[in-house]
């Protein structure tokens, strides 16, 4: 197998430096440059072999947000793919608003279409998300066609402030994606842009399902309840998989296809993925699903965020845990009216057993749920049991 330089790529802390040689390495890699592997810090490069297979473009990190992250190699191919397909979708290509770290896919792939398609990208400054510098942000960018791409909990941040509502009106298209967004944020950000719900990951250069439509070029089955996904967007693989991650790409019908750890149905035409193959929580010998609790706590007025785990338990096998985030100003209620909710809704067996009301969630680089880190709030913290 032939095999090419992999350049480790250290991004500067400043958003715009950042861009700036993101995008010069990138139309270097187009021009059949060597690959690139962006990461935050020198100390990364040490964990990256020397050269990867010659197709590779970029090697990215999954977000690792309920396990260990694996570095994913993406090819020119599909890169360009991901790019053409997206813009066919969207309407053409456009300028970018940067809000997610671009270590990650989905900053990575704000960057790459811009440069694939002759655009600006304008960062926000600096290290965190902030409502104010999106506005502004917002209203520095050039007239014409305008995207920007976030993840739901930047998204509810916004919604709740004015200026920053005002701002969304003027992209052409927000995508938003890396989570399912409650249907009440749904609605809210409908009145105020155009939304473009995505599903992907890494694995598929991103966003590869636009409002449950598979972009054109890519393949939708589903075997057995999971969802698989086949075209020229899927990666070459993981750097250093054991057999059974490496055994989750496979070609089939002349395609490149990836098996993904999600559970999915079509319903009108449309994909519905429907929960994490192992969000399943058996308790008590009864499958739970915690997407499910999940969507029934944010229905909540007063609940901002839900996060549902299953915790080990000698007694019951595993326990559902949540934990709750609440809106700003509102008082959570009893406890017990919380459980009698999920009671009625789903059933006994789905309600949960261990509660956290926090006061902040946390959140890895990219801006994902950190659910390991909720893990252990679930297991160390003030537990209403």
């Amino acid at each position: 197998m032939s095999t090419i330089p992999l350049q480790p790529l250290v991004l500067p802390t400043d958003p715009g430096a950042a861009v700036a040689l993101l995008q010069r390495e990138i139309s270097r890699v187009y021009a059949g440059g060597a690959a690139i592997a962006p990461i935050a810090d020198a100390a990364q490069a040490q964990d990256l072999p020397a050269t990867v297979p010659a197709s590779t473009a970029v090697v990215l990190c999954t977000s690792g947000s309920s396990g260990v992250p694996k570095r994913t190699m993406l090819s020119r191919t599909a890169l360009l793919a991901s790019a053409r397909a997206s813009a066919a979708r969207l309407g053409g290509d456009g300028d970018w608003l940067l809000c997610l770290p671009m270590g990650f896919v989905a900053g990575f792939q704000v960057v790459s279409r811009a440069v694939l398609g002759g655009r600006q990208v304008t960062a926000l400054a600096g290290s965190h998300f902030d409502t104010g510098e999106f506005a502004a942000s917002a209203h520095r960018m050039r007239p014409g066609r305008r995207y920007t791409a976030l993840v739901p909990t930047q998204v509810r941040r916004l919604l709740a402030d004015a200026e920053s509502r005002t701002a969304l009106a003027g992209f052409d298209a927000v995508l938003v994606g890396g989570a399912p967004m409650d249907p009440e944020t749904a609605r809210r950000l409908r009145d105020s842009t155009d939304v473009v719900l995505t599903y992907g990951m890494t694995e598929t250069c991103g966003g590869c399902v636009y409002d449950g439509v598979p972009l054109d070029g890519v393949r939708i089955r589903i075997v057995d309840g999971v969802i698989h996904i086949g075209g020229d967007i899927v990666a070459g693989g993981y750097l250093g998989a054991d057999e059974a991650e490496a055994a989750r790409f496979y070609t089939d019908d002349g395609l490149s296809w990836y098996r993904t750890a999600d559970r999915g149905v079509w319903a009108d035409g449309r994909l519905i993925p429907t929960g994490r193959i192992d969000d399943l929580i058996n308790t008590g010998g009864v499958k739970v699903s915690a997407t499910a609790v999940e969507a029934a706590l944010l229905e909540l007025d007063w609940v901002d965020a839900a996060v549902v785990l299953g915790l080990p338990d000698q007694e019951w096998g595993e326990l559902v845990g949540a934990y709750v985030l609440a809106r700003d100003g509102i008082s959570p209620p009893d406890i017990e009216l919380l459980r009698e909710t999920i009671r009625g809704r789903l059933g006994r067996a789905a309600v949960p057993k261990r509660i956290v009301i926090g006061n902040d969630l946390p959140l890895l680089p990219n801006s994902k749920i950190d659910r390991r880190a909720i893990r252990n709030r679930l297991t160390e913290g003030q537990i209403h049991v």
